[in-house]
């Protein structure tokens, strides 16, 4: 019997097992956005069942986006030590099992501390979901599975508030995360054919730098929280994630093995993906967070209403991934593309500037679609391209760091722009304590035109600040991704993985 057939066979098993491979990443990837996308849905009677109000309920949300934030670096490394599809099994594992206590919950502190398991599984999923996509294609195979998990993650964020919304109105709350249970053990079930590849060597674990890391990230994400707040929370946070993040760094130059390897962050090219990522997101959510408050303070609209006029930004994000990495294997560059869509979303944001008491959707169309438009492209494009400037050896800590880069970004970008926003009304206000309630929404009382006024010139000068800040990264980003590479591409002899695949 000729060698023929049976090599077909392998090849024909290789690109089933990569298609199934693809499939549970974009389950767990899109489980994962629509968890932190729809859980704010379920709030209201979460506190009403477990007696509940104020910060120890909002870290029902608080407790997952900062883990998820914390271990996504630490889980991707783990990847290339233990091997890529065993460590998203087992973060699968975490995200299912904290949902499983999510719904089980009997007090507002075992939630939140269950809240926390699930958001290191979705962490891990995030990242080791990344590194087994880069694991198992190449080429213009990569450039559309990486495409299709960025449509994944939007669509999880776009659909996740109708879905919870639903899924709370009519089972409840609790069967809400079950939900998220059974998602679990589907992809569980797949992961059986998923491919394993490893790094070529298994070092022991860099366990000063994970503890370093996950400390000091923690705290400074702790501390963006808690800064609009007030009190010695937000400052001590601060300082004590800065002071630990430049101990990773300088433990971080001594290990031989490091969880994060430094010379990542010296590849221009590298660098300038993450960093594309990172400002399409500053133009992205804050307006994202924020928008519909103004639609409700302001035009005195309905949440319901206000939700669908976002759709206008978001709904993009649902299909302009996949036409971002059909261009790219078409032979348009990428380096072009990832100018344009941070460009877009700088003049997005300026077009946004037409908000005004009253404005009507047709508006708003423009510069909200402008907005998604450029989102979208860069979550098209955006991981592939940085993958392949990234030794295969690398890419769960590449797309660990990249994911961590991007979620810690969003945290930053929220916090931030609702405390520049906070703090330009006080200016025009003259009270802290008003110039919270009208960021709140809350234009009731003497004063509301005039407030409203107030409210949309502070609107205003955050958007051109945005936009500004967009258009600058463009030009950064345009210039590191044209850098000439460090060193010649590696080879992926060392990885055994399904090649050259198609998804």
């Amino acid at each position: 019997m000729s060698a023929l057939p049976t090599a077909v066979r392998r090849g024909e098993r290789s690109r089933s097992n990569s298609t199934i491979t693809l499939a549970i990443v974009l389950v767990g990837v899109f489980a994962v956005a629509m968890s932190i996308a729809g859980t704010g849905i379920a709030l209201p009677r979460i506190g009403l069942d477990l007696n509940a109000s104020g910060a120890s309920l909002q870290w029902a949300i608080t407790a997952y986006n900062l883990a998820l934030s914390a271990f996504t670096l630490v889980c991707g490394s783990l990847a290339d030590l233990f091997g890529r599809r065993r460590t998203f099994v087992a973060a699968t594992l975490l995200f299912t099992c904290g949902s499983l206590l999510t719904a089980a919950a009997q007090n507002i502190l075992l939630l939140d501390a269950a809240r926390a398991l699930s958001g290191i599984g979705a962490g891990g999923v995030m990242a080791c979901g990344g590194a087994l996509l880069a694991a198992a294609f190449e080429d213009t195979a990569r450039t559309r599975a990486f495409a299709a998990m960025g449509m994944a993650g939007g669509t999880g964020v776009v659909a996740g508030p109708f879905l919870a919304g639903w899924l709370v109105t009519q089972l409840g709350w609790r069967p809400s995360f079950l939900v998220f249970v059974l998602v679990g053990a589907v992809i569980l079930a797949g992961s059986v054919f998923a491919p394993e590849s490893r790094a070529a060597e298994r070092p022991s674990v860099d366990r000063p730098g994970v503890i370093t890391f996950v400390a000091g990230l923690g705290s400074l994400m702790y501390g963006l929280i808690q800064l609009p707040l007030g009190g010695w929370g937000g400052p001590a946070g601060l300082a004590a994630g800065a002071a630990l993040l430049v101990m990773f760094v300088a433990v971080e130059r001594r290990r031989t093995h490091p969880v994060l390897d430094l010379a990542m962050i010296r590849n221009a090219r590298f660098m300038g993906w993450t960093l594309g990522t990172l400002f399409t997101s500053v133009g992205f959510v804050g307006t994202l967070v924020y928008l519909p408050i103004y639609f409700q303070g302001v035009n005195g609209v309905s949440a319901r209403d206000a939700g669908l006029t976002m759709l206008m930004m978001t709904a993009p994000i649902m299909a302009v991934p996949m036409f971002g990495g059909w261009l790219v294997n078409r032979g348009v560059p990428a380096r072009g593309l990832m100018t344009l869509a941070l460009l877009l979303v700088a003049g997005g944001n300026a077009w946004l500037t037409v908000l005004a008491p009253g404005v009507g959707g047709l508006s708003l169309l423009g510069p909200l679609l402008t907005v998604g438009v450029g989102m979208g492209i860069s979550f098209g494009i955006t991981d592939a391209q940085a993958m392949n400037h990234v030794e295969p050896t690398r890419v769960g800590m590449a797309a660990g760091f990249l994911n961590t880069v991007r979620n810690s970004g969003e945290a930053l970008v929220i916090a931030v722009f609702g405390t520049l926003l906070v703090a330009l009304i006080q200016a025009r206000v003259g009270s802290a304590e008003l110039a919270g309630q009208i960021a709140a929404g809350d234009l009731s009382g003497p004063g509301q035109e005039l407030h409203a006024r107030q409210f949309t010139e502070s609107w205003h000068v955050v958007l051109w600040c945005v936009a500004g800040i967009c258009a600058a990264a463009a030009a950064l980003v345009h210039t590191l991704i044209g850098r000439p590479p460090r060193r010649p591409a590696t080879t992926r002899a060392e990885e055994p993985s399904a090649s050259n695949a198609t998804p």
